[in-house]
């Protein structure tokens, strides 16, 4: 049976005393929302904190709402998600359906139904990096001789000690990219703000902005663009609970012409961050939303991704599926509008 280590566990009931503590004890604290990622890895042994700062009680992470803070246009419908709601909440929340339907899709999608009840936005947003040799029990991993992300000196995917190449694996991020959010982050230093699409690195050991004595308060989205729709699409081992193998996320501006102004496209799990794809623009702008503009933007997606052996499948197939994926979210868009 898999243990978790000793720890203290604290209860703050404001974001002020949350900061407090995980400031106070420095190196030795993280923050726990859901626990859906954390747990398992604290059970691994990829992380002994002693002391845990627990934020399900922080209400100032909480609420789905119009935007009203300084910066944030709440008459546009812009919106605001407090880090600390569920990815069910998220999932199922009419406003957020309505205006934001991708995001919906994208949050009901991660894991299952248990995990989505417990796991947050915030922790999405903040997931850990995954790969092969990494999300093992430590005695699986002392007996390969341990890795570069945790106590090794050797990436074994690439085979050298220079940079880590776990995968980023969280569903939401790509979507909130494409929609042009940021997050919200707060600090003994203070609260700034950062683009999604600045949020993460490319390092897989450290692969966000987020430093560590800061807390990932809230998720401020823009209103949605007319013309602008945004699909989602996820492809993993079994439907039911599996970490993504490949998630991909589309967006296209359709002018009442009926032809493109625009196109992007963001894909993941193949690296360290999400990786936005290029030429898109050019190769949409003006064109009629056709087959062969489908075709040629999944074509240029495809070109542009080199999956690793950082997951238990084989590299060249995920990489083939990047172009099937692009091809149906694209499909979908331009025959569900309504997305």
């Amino acid at each position: 049976m898999l243990r978790l280590p000793p720890f203290q566990y604290h209860r703050p009931r404001s974001l002020d005393r949350a900061i407090s503590l995980l400031g106070g004890y420095g190196e030795q604290a993280m923050v726990v929302a859901g626990g859906t990622d954390l747990l398992p890895n604290m059970k691994h042994g990829l992380f002994t904190p002693s002391h845990l700062v627990a934020l399900k009680g922080v209400p100032e992470l909480k609420g789905i709402r119009k935007g009203s803070l300084p910066g944030v246009d709440g008459e546009g419908g812009s919106f605001v998600i407090g880090a600390g709601e569920t990815l069910h909440a998220v999932s199922i929340h009419p406003l957020v359906r309505q205006h934001y339907p991708a995001l919906a899709e994208a949050a009901g999608h991660v894991a299952g139904p248990q995990l989505r009840a417990m796991g947050t936005m915030g922790g999405n947003l903040a997931l850990d990096t995954r790969c092969t040799y990494y999300n093992q029990t430590r005695f699986w991993r002392d007996a390969l001789g341990y890795c570069l992300k945790k106590d090794g000196t050797v990436c074994h995917v690439t085979k050298v000690g220079k940079k880590c190449v776990a995968a980023h694996s969280a569903d939401t991020p790509p979507v909130l990219m494409l929609l042009g959010a940021e997050v919200e982050l707060s600090g003994p230093a203070g609260t700034r703000r950062v683009p999604v699409a600045d949020f993460f690195l490319p390092d897989g050991i450290v692969n966000t902005r987020r430093e560590p004595d800061e807390i990932l308060v809230r998720i401020l989205i823009p209103p949605p663009r007319p013309g602008v729709r945004v699909g989602y699409r996820k492809l993993r081992q079994r439907k039911a609970i599996d970490y993504p193998l490949l998630t991909v996320a589309v967006a296209v501006e359709v002018g009442e012409d009926g032809r493109l102004h625009g196109a992007s496209g963001v894909v993941t799990a193949l690296g360290s961050r999400p990786k936005e794809l290029t030429g898109w623009g050019e190769l949409a702008a003006g064109e009629p939303f056709s087959d062969d503009v489908v075709e040629a933007l999944a074509e240029r997606g495809w070109e542009q991704c080199r999956p690793l052996d950082n997951i238990t499948v084989d590299p060249e197939w995920r990489r083939a599926m990047v172009r099937v994926q692009l091809r149906r979210a694209l499909l979908e868009l331009r025959d569900t509008p309504g997305h």
